[in-house]
């Protein structure tokens, strides 16, 4: 069978032909259609009945010629092959869809001169707001968003006294709650596994709340790939003399886990393991993950309610400090216990 590409057809349906099958004026049919809040439902009801029955299809490059709005907003983020991402993105998108902006992304694989490059295609495209993951930006980057006064919200990260506005958790004071946790089950020496710092404010971040309470307990160091298999090549050499290990994040920590078992080495009783994330898989290991829960939902929603109230005039952006929390799992337990 061949299939036979098909050019569409405009049916060239007016909003003038759909005033006239409604019996309402051409200004009553845009106001549905654009401010639905300010027509009576009675009239949205003709007016819906109307669109349907001359088979009206809006033109959206049209009315954003005519309004000067594309109710779009655009969002730059390292990488979409990590489900925290995904997450977030998700949940932003279905936020904005609620307030009736579209939301594009774009990926920087951690690259401030690639992000710079695609936040210009994305303002090219007209977006009305933009947003980006952490601090860590390329001071082109926001005088391209300045100049066309595009609100840029920065998430992932918590800092009220920041230049751009930023909706997150303090990386620095979340780590150290998960290594007070893990001293506090009595483990002194724990090995801290995590991904590259370079371009990621956020672990690095994380790194040095640690190093400042490392008096806590004796802490060592590894930095690896944030994958699998950057957990295995990090600890496949490592004597593990520590009795706990705590991960940057669950994926690390689920390579940490899939390494320890080949190893023939016990989780948790006769090594600690904890991770940070939360992600949904994390709960369905054996054993299930401690973790540090972050608000990702809450972040991607609050991302997008604080740029459209801004859209609409409401008011300024301002920055929200979000609360991580630890999730207790079976993969820690005190160290002083008995195997």
């Amino acid at each position: 069978m061949t299939f036979r590409r098909k050019t569409a057809q405009r049916s060239g349906v007016t909003i003038k032909d759909v005033a006239r099958a409604a019996g309402v004026s051409d200004a009553t049919v845009s106001r549905a259609l654009n401010r639905p809040d300010d027509v009576s439902e009675k009239t949205r009801k003709l007016i819906e009945a109307a669109i349907a029955q001359v088979s009206y299809v809006p033109n959206p490059i049209a009315r954003a010629m005519k309004s000067g709005r594309t109710y779009t907003i655009g969002a730059l983020i390292p990488t979409l092959d990590h489900a925290i991402f995904a997450k977030f993105i998700s949940s932003l998108e279905a936020e904005l869809d609620k307030e009736g902006y579209s939301l594009v992304v774009a990926v920087t694989d951690a690259d401030p001169d690639l992000e710079t490059h695609k936040a210009q295609k994305l303002i090219d495209m007209g977006i009305e707001g933009l947003v980006v993951s952490g601090l860590a930006h390329n001071n082109a980057l926001i005088e391209k968003a300045n100049r066309f006064h595009i609100p840029l919200v920065a998430t992932s990260y918590y800092e009220p006294d920041a230049q751009l506005p930023t909706i997150g958790y303090d990386n620095s004071a979340t780590a150290q709650m998960g290594l007070q946790f893990l001293a506090d089950l009595g483990h002194q020496k724990i090995l801290i596994l995590h991904g590259p710092t370079a371009n990621n404010d956020r672990t690095l971040s994380r790194i040095e709340g640690l190093k400042a309470q490392r008096g806590t307990a004796n802490l060592e160091f590894i930095e690896t790939t944030l994958d699998l298999e950057g957990a295995e090549r990090a600890l496949a050499p490592n004597p593990l003399e520590a009795s706990a290990i705590f991960c940057m994040s669950d994926i690390l920590a689920i390579g940490a886990l899939f390494h320890l078992q080949r190893r023939g080495l016990r989780v948790p009783d006769e090594m600690s393991l904890m991770g940070f994330d939360d992600l949904e898989f994390s709960a369905h290991t054996n054993p299930p993950l401690t973790t540090i829960h972050l608000p990702i939902v809450e972040m991607g929603q609050r991302s997008a309610q604080e740029i459209c109230a801004f859209l609409r005039g409401d008011r300024d952006i301002t920055a929200a400090e979000l609360m991580p929390e630890i999730i207790t799992r079976g993969s820690t337990r005190r160290a002083e216990e008995p195997s």
